[in-house]
């Protein structure tokens, strides 16, 4: 039988309702604490510290006297450290899948698999731990040498989103630690317990106190997220989230003129043409549109049909979409979950009127679940839809799919890079020259080319226009920790 409740939880210790600070589970110093709730059903599960400046700066401040000596470990201490976190993740599947569904909503098969994935992030940053190589630079002046290493930048701040909480905080805190970083970890308010679960793991990794700091807060985010921009401690800071936020958060690192990585919003094209595979397309589109709930940075915003296989490509969409079961992540069979907040609901409702306001067509869903108890939105389809609708500029976090019809590839090239944002894109065609005329055209940082996946821990991951800059993941993702230092010497005689 699958476990449903934190009581089924195999190893207790991995629950904390605390924050971590210099290797101790510390109460917020103000005392004031906010709830965890499970969106499935409404119910508190938790109450955890509201931290607040003070808090994060204590944090800081363990990070940078602990990076002092964390500096000074070899590329192979770390990586062997990254190696058993890596192992504990795994170990502990099914713990830490729990603990995410249940905070997050989404199914316990998608929570599994978002272990896997964030442990891979451990894996592949072991091995860039020991690759951060510098080179010999070819001289002009015979009388010198010059050549140049890599060092880490300092202390990083690591802030993860609520979408996918365990996956978030190890492609960047892996990163930062394989470079000699020390980190404070900030997650999302809604989801704090599987950042806090991770860092039991990462101690028991055997890094070193204080090279892992987690500090925890709904309500005071905007004092928290300040102290971490503007503490000259900090030299680094990675964040995932949307681009308002992203944007304010640039604006106040840059008195200290903070390394930045910034994953920001997006609002994808899902590109079907005319001679794709009807049941490649669908099954792509599934997995780009529905994973989480449709609570993706990545996800599938917008779905151009090729005018001649639009009404195919609907009909077997709706129908396939039609069998997939909604419920409490827990359950067996469940596909989508209720979303992550209230807010969440509330907005695809704004997005699915707006839609019916201009013309749109739904054939499938259109409200919200009343009646199950927590955050659940009908899996919806809308035909007809057009550039003045909201979702053509909006990210709609949710399981809504809007069917764009559009005739050639000049025209959907245009249509897709028509947005302010350009995280990832996906394409279905059968056409090799096409999906390379295509992913050269398209204004993004990422393109899926027959499948809904756009991540690997092998790959960079990151946008371009306001989708942010920096790159997670892949052998650029470690660099964002590093500075690059120049030795010139003088070998006259």
């Amino acid at each position: 039988m699958a476990p449903t409740s934190l009581s089924d939880l195999k190893r207790k210790d991995l629950f904390q309702t605390k924050g971590y600070i210099n290797a101790e589970w510390v109460p917020a110093k103000s005392g004031k604490t906010f709830d965890v709730v499970d969106p499935a059903t409404l119910e508190k599960i938790a109450t955890v510290p509201e931290m607040g400046a003070e808090d994060t700066a204590l944090a800081i401040e363990a990070a940078y006297e602990t990076f002092q000596s964390f500096k000074k470990t070899t590329p192979r201490q770390r990586a062997r450290m990254l190696r058993k976190w890596n192992d504990l993740c795994l170990e502990h599947i099914d713990d830490l899948a729990l603990i995410l569904t249940l905070e997050n909503g989404k199914t316990l098969t998608e929570a599994k698999g978002e272990v896997t994935y964030a442990a891979s992030f451990l894996e592949w940053f072991a091995g860039e731990a020991e690759r951060t190589h510098g080179e010999v630079v070819p001289v002009a002046n015979q009388n010198q040498r010059i050549l140049t290493f890599k060092q880490p930048v300092g202390v990083a701040a690591c802030l993860a989103p609520w979408n996918f909480p365990i996956a978030m905080i190890t492609r960047k805190v892996g990163a930062a630690l394989a470079a000699g970083c020390t980190t404070v970890w900030k997650p999302a308010g809604e989801t704090p317990l599987s950042c806090l679960a991770q860092a039991v793991l990462a101690q028991e990794a055997g890094f070193p106190k204080g090279a892992i700091n987690v500090v925890t807060t709904l309500n005071l985010v905007a004092e928290v997220g300040k102290e971490l921009c503007t503490n000259k401690l900090v030299k680094k800071l990675s964040f995932t989230g949307s681009t308002r936020v992203g944007k304010l958060l640039a604006e106040q690192c840059a008195g200290s003129l903070k390394k930045l990585s910034l994953e920001l919003g997006g609002n994808s094209p899902f590109i079907v043409f005319d001679d794709a595979k009807i049941e490649t397309a669908v099954e792509a589109c599934i997995l780009a549109k529905l994973r989480n709930s449709g609570q993706t940075c990545v996800t599938a915003n917008r779905i151009m049909v090729q005018k001649g296989i639009y009404n195919k490509f609907a009909d077997a969409l709706t129908a396939r979409i039609k069998g997939l079961k909604v419920g409490k992540g827990t359950e067996e069979g469940v596909f989508i979950g209720p979303l992550t907040h209230e807010r969440a609901v509330e907005k695809a409702m704004v997005h699915i009127n707006d839609a019916k306001k201009h013309g749109g067509q739904v054939i499938l869903g259109g409200a919200p679940m009343d009646g199950m108890g927590g955050y659940f939105l009908q899996p919806t389809i809308i035909k007809n839809m057009s550039s003045q609708m909201l979702t053509t500029r909006e990210e709609t976090f949710a399981p809504v799919v809007g069917l764009y019809e559009f005739d050639t590839e000049e025209e959907v090239i245009k249509m897709a890079n028509d947005c302010e944002v350009g995280l990832g894109a996906f394409i279905v065609t059968e056409s090799i020259p096409r999906s390379w005329r295509v992913t050269e055209a398209l204004e993004v940082g990422m393109v899926g080319v027959n499948l809904g996946l756009l991540s690997a821990c092998e790959s960079p991951f990151g946008g371009v226009k306001e989708s942010g800059y920096g790159r997670e993941g892949g052998r650029q993702g470690i660099q964002e920790y590093l500075t690059v230092k120049s030795m010139l010497i003088n070998v006259a005689n």
